[in-house]
This record gives C-alpha cells, structure tokens and sequence, in this order.
C-alpha cells in the first residue's frame, strides 16, 4: 500500500505529460501513466527509474468504456489511493471545418470529451467513496477560447472541456474534489507533428508576431501550472482555467 500521494497522468508517453509525470514524482507522488500502447511509455518509465521512481504503467483508450471502467481498480490494486488526475491525453485533427468528417469529429470528441469526462467521473467516484480531497486539472488549449483556422472540432472539444472543469468544480466541492485546467498556447517541442512548422523560420517569425511575450510556452511551464494547481498553494482555486499563451488571447 503507498503512503505517498498518487498522480494519474493520462497522455504520458511524452510532452507535457511526460514532463508532469518527472515533477510529480520529484514533489514525492507516485506516479500513474497511461498510453494507448504501453511501449510507448518505456521512454519515461526509465527516466522514472533512473531516479528510482516506479511506475505504474497502463493502456488506456479513452474512445473504450471497458478501458476506462477498469482503471481506477488496477490502481487501486496497486497504490489503494488516488490523489491527482491530470486528463493530458487528447486527439486532434487538422482540418478546415467545410472537410470534417463523422468519422474524424467522432474520434476527437470520443476522447477529449466523452472519454475524459467519463474517466473523470470514476476517477471522482473512487475519490468520494474513499473521502479523498482530490485534485484535477484538464489540459485545454487556447483552441478553446478563441478562432483558428483548421481547428474547429480540436477548438469545440476544448470549449467543452473548459466547460466541464466549470460544472465539475461546482459540483464536487461539497467533497472536496477541486477541477481546475490549463489553456496552452503553441508549446515548444520536438514533437514530429510540429517538425515541419518548427523548422519553417517565416511561419515561426508569423506565429510568434502575434504573441505579445514574442516566446512560446514550455512543456516545463505547463507541467508546473499543473503541479500548482493540485497543490496546497491552490487550495482555494477550482474551476479555472490557467492560460498560458504568452498574451495571445487578449491580444
């Protein structure tokens, strides 16, 4: 049975959720990762185990009920205790509203959506039944609070999502369950789905006109607004949304 405080991180193959998973577990937690693949968590499993730090690794496929339902018993199983849900893992599509197809709006908003707000629910759940004082933070994006072009069904995911922290929060406060999010901007990444775009010196100098900070956000700054928001230091802080865009939006 762990006597530490546990954090669920889902999407923590890489990025912001890889990098929360390492802060976490540097402020004591252990940690929970989730990907749809597990192979795909070995890259920080051994950093976590270079630090000695262990794991618990496990699938999850938000489109999948099954694979929701039987999470909070694996960890439970294992730490018998549940503290922080970071709802990291998303899906995107890039494409111009006019082109979206069933197929691709069901995919984003089955996990974005439907999935996080149905791993939220059992996550809160098995907090009230075990009378945890818990924490969640979603990871929004800037998407949701203003227009972009190619983005409307990732933007309207995100409006929910924002939404759902709101009425969550409101809801779960009589158990002391705080939901709060954060809204990124562009981060800075190596991820392979920005190559193209990092490396493009006349889109980058556009993007980055447009922000008044003229800078992008970090993985390492989003990860410590999470942190932030499931500490002690939040304690009067729920249904919120962290923007961290650099001014963009109210530019």
């Amino acid at each position: 049975m762990s006597h530490k405080p546990v954090a669920l991180i889902t999407g923590a193959s890489y990025g912001v959720g890889a990098q929360t998973a390492i802060d976490f577990s540097n402020l004591g937690f252990d940690v929970v990762l989730t990907a749809r693949t597990l192979d795909n968590l070995d890259a920080i499993k051994s950093a976590l185990l270079s630090k000695h730090v262990s794991p618990l690794c496990l699938t999850l496929n938000l489109e999948d009920q099954h694979s929701i339902d039987n999470l909070t018993h694996d960890i439970d199983q294992h730490f018998h205790r549940l503290d922080v849900l970071v709802n990291n893992a998303g899906a995107n599509v890039r494409e111009l509203a006019i082109d979206v197809t069933e197929d691709q709006w069901d995919s984003v908003f089955n996990t974005n959506l439907k999935g996080t707000f149905f791993l939220t629910q059992a996550v809160a759940k098995y907090m009230i039944d075990k009378k945890i004082h818990g924490n969640i933070v979603n990871v929004a994006s800037v998407h949701g609070l203003q227009g972009a072009l190619e983005r409307s069904t990732y933007g309207i995911s995100k409006a929910g999502l924002i939404q759902m922290t709101k009425m969550l929060a409101i809801e779960w406060a009589q158990h002391s369950i705080r939901v709060n999010a954060v809204a990124p901007g562009r981060l800075m990444t190596d991820s392979p789905s920005r190559s193209k775009t990092s490396n493009n010196a006349e889109y980058m100098k556009a993007m980055l006109a447009k922000i008044p900070l003229h800078r992008l956000a970090t993985v390492e700054e989003v990860s410590a607004a999470i942190v932030f928001l499931a500490s002690a230091s939040a304690a009067s802080i729920t249904g919120q949304t962290m923007v961290l865009d650099g001014g963009l939006t109210v530019s």
